[in-house]
């Protein structure tokens, strides 16, 4: 099997549909995010991790591959159909419930946390930061298209994965005792 197809030598690819788009479009700039975001979140969960925490990332992982298929859509309404591909609010709650079961014990922070530590405390900010640009891609993209009550969760849904990226940092760096640094005025 051959894995090159050449339809994208010029520049263009195809939408779920059949819409023929630029590389550079917003669109395939936004999916093209979420499948990064995955990939790390993939590095994240080869690492020994908790049994809850890799179970919490590989619900995230099937999630963003959902998300990507709706953004790839030319008619993300038909994706999110019947599909099986919704991002819907329960699975917002289920993020939120992870955040708060992570955020149990950890203490008050009254700093900015630097993105370092051990490797596997800035892997997480990595994946929190690529959620962020993810989330700022789905708003122009938006802003673009607009919004409809079902594609509504996903945004909220990206906006919750960056959060709990951010308490995973914290919940890794005090189960693996490793050191975290502070934001200091210079």
């Amino acid at each position: 099997m051959k894995i090159y197809t050449k339809t994208g030598d010029q520049g263009e690819t195809s939408l779920v549909g059949g819409t023929r788009i630029g590389k550079d479009d917003l669109r395939l700039e936004t999916y093209g995010t979420a499948d990064e975001l995955n990939a790390f979140v993939g590095l994240l969960r080869a690492k020994q991790l908790p049994e809850d925490m890799t179970k919490v990332l590989h619900f995230i992982q099937n999630k963003l591959f959902n998300l990507g298929a709706i953004l790839a859509s030319e008619s993300p309404e038909e994706m999110l159909g019947d599909s099986g591909m919704l991002i819907a609010e329960n699975d917002v709650h289920y993020l939120e419930e992870s955040i708060d079961r992570f955020s149990e014990g950890l203490p008050k922070r009254h700093a900015f946390v630097l993105p370092a530590g051990s490797e596997k405390v800035a892997l997480c900010h990595v994946c929190r930061t690529i959620t962020r640009r993810l989330e700022r891609r789905m708003v122009t993209l938006r802003k673009r298209e607009g919004v409809t009550e079902k594609t509504d969760f996903c945004l909220q849904f990206v906006n919750r994965m960056s959060d709990l990226f951010f308490i995973l940092s914290q919940k890794v760096a005090q189960i693996d005792e490793s050191e975290n640094f502070f934001w200091e005025k210079q």
